[in-house]
């Protein structure tokens, strides 16, 4: 038995901290294509992209997003000596960067940003520590214009990601801080509207004990607040029945009649009135909201929260600078919505972003295979060769685990003869075409697989142009 070298230093254990993951490919390809719909989804509204450091000065991110925020925030103090923070949402970053850079920028700014954030709280189904935002927002307007555009933003990227059931529900903290200030409460508005924000999770009972014991209020006060959880009805109806309650206040008319305005536009641009509906007690949890906020949830699995939400933040830049920037926004939760596609079966695992695997099938004519890929990837068609000259059987199980869509064939007598198989290899057909035709061949199949309803991971990886993931349209 040999003796540990005692120059060679010991393992280490190959481990991820709590909350943090690795992504395979079978997570990543999937991951990546969401990225991708939503670039092209804000894209096409005009936004564009920035990006700001991870690391923040400490004092840049605290008190940016309430208390609960700082609690969660990882901080720590630098080489230098400097306390800084990992940024916790793109949202206080955001308003860093327009105060910093206003003088550049072209009023109203639209951009959007997709990165990694961290928060340091308890993990659950579909929340982590550190996780993806796909955010985008509007600065430097207060337009309902751009109001309504966030609620449209959201409804499109639902419906290119595949999804027909789910549900917009929108509000107004106008509403909400008008009530507040006709019961009194005008002066622990952020504690209450945070507490009522935890209304579908705690029930009605804790939350009225979280708003006597933190936010001061009297019980009869709660209770009043809680007569929004009886409201019903049609947008119509619900709106007639907010009226009342904050007939007088002007904070709360004009949020009411903002709401009313958001919900007649995006119903006039087409969205239909059972996916965008208005919600009382939508509050949002975070203190820089001021005006209309969202929640987005999935019909078929509204229990895992919500996957796209936002809101309007007429202040949040003020810390920062003299200069007003209202701004409006809303992020697409990556991560809980791959969770709950992945709950719904939507997701099928590929190991491959690749449709077609060239056989390496006579290791004389490598040369032969490689200008075949060219041909293939010029025609915009993902291919792989394989590395190694093994038998075919080999490469067909590893063309199957990775989850190729078809196989191209072609030993010595095929390319003598200036010919390929194209394998199918979800039917397993074959077909013998010449090399000036494989290229039209494989399109056929690959749109044949589409037409067939091929799985999810088989229409993504078809040629370039043409790719379908899910019903509901998700395309390039």
């Amino acid at each position: 038995m040999s003796k540990p070298d005692p120059n060679r230093p010991a393992r280490v254990q190959p481990r991820t901290l709590k909350g943090f993951r690795d992504h395979l490919p079978e997570a990543m390809i999937p991951r990546e294509r969401l990225i991708d719909t939503a670039r092209r989804v804000y894209r096409s509204f005009g936004f564009s992209p920035i990006d700001t450091p991870a690391l923040e000065y400490l004092d840049i991110l605290t008190g940016g997003g309430g208390a609960e925020s700082d609690k969660q925030l990882y901080r720590f103090e630098d080489q230098g000596g400097r306390q800084v923070g990992m940024r916790f949402d793109l949202t206080v970053p955001l308003a860093r960067f327009v105060a910093q850079h206003a003088g550049q920028l072209v009023m109203p700014f639209k951009r959007y940003h997709i990165a990694n954030v961290w928060r340091g709280e308890n993990t659950q189904r579909g929340r982590y520590r550190e996780f993806m935002q796909c955010d985008f927002d509007t600065v430097g307007t207060l337009s309902v214009a751009a109001d309504i555009e966030t609620g449209l933003v959201i409804h499109d990227l639902l419906l290119a990601i595949g999804f027909e059931g789910f549900t917009i529900r929108v509000n107004n903290r106008k509403i909400l801080n008008g009530l507040l200030a006709k019961l009194g409460l005008e002066g622990n508005a952020a504690a209450v509207l945070r507490a009522l924000d935890k209304l579908a999770k705690i029930g009605p009972e804790k939350v009225a004990a979280e708003m006597i014991e933190v936010a001061g209020a009297s019980a009869e006060q709660a209770a009043q607040v809680l007569q929004l959880s009886e409201i019903g009805g049609d947008n119509e109806a619900v709106l007639a029945q907010l009226e009342p309650l904050v007939a007088g206040n002007e904070i709360g008319e004009e949020g009411l009649s903002r709401l009313r305005e958001t919900v007649a536009a995006v119903a006039a641009a087409g969205v239909p009135s059972e996916r965008f509906v208005v919600d009382p007690l939508i509050a949002r949890g975070l203190d820089y909201y001021t005006g209309t906020v969202f929640e987005t949830f999935l019909d078929a699995l509204p229990d895992i929260g919500s996957v796209c939400s936002g809101g309007r933040y007429d202040n949040l830049a003020e810390r920062y600078t003299k200069q007003q920037l209202p701004g409006i926004g809303a992020s697409l939760g990556l991560d809980r919505l791959l969770a709950a596609m992945e709950e719904l079966d939507m997701i099928e695992r590929v190991g491959t972003p690749a449709s077609v695997l060239i056989a390496y099938f006579d290791k004389t004519r490598l040369h032969d295979y490689l200008r075949l890929a060219a041909v293939l990837r010029a025609g915009g068609i993902a291919v792989e060769v394989f590395p190694e000259p093994k038998k075919l059987g080999q490469q067909l199980k590893y063309a199957d685990k990775k989850g190729f869509r078809i196989a191209l064939v072609a030993g010595e007598d095929e390319l003598a003869g200036g010919r390929c198989q194209v394998k199918d290899l979800t039917s397993g057909e074959r077909h013998e075409v010449s090399l000036d035709e494989v290229v039209g061949k494989v399109r056929e199949v690959l749109a044949e697989g589409q037409r067939d309803g091929g799985t999810e991971g088989q229409r993504d990886r078809g040629t370039e142009g043409q790719r379908d993931w899910g019903t509901g349209g998700m395309r390039e």
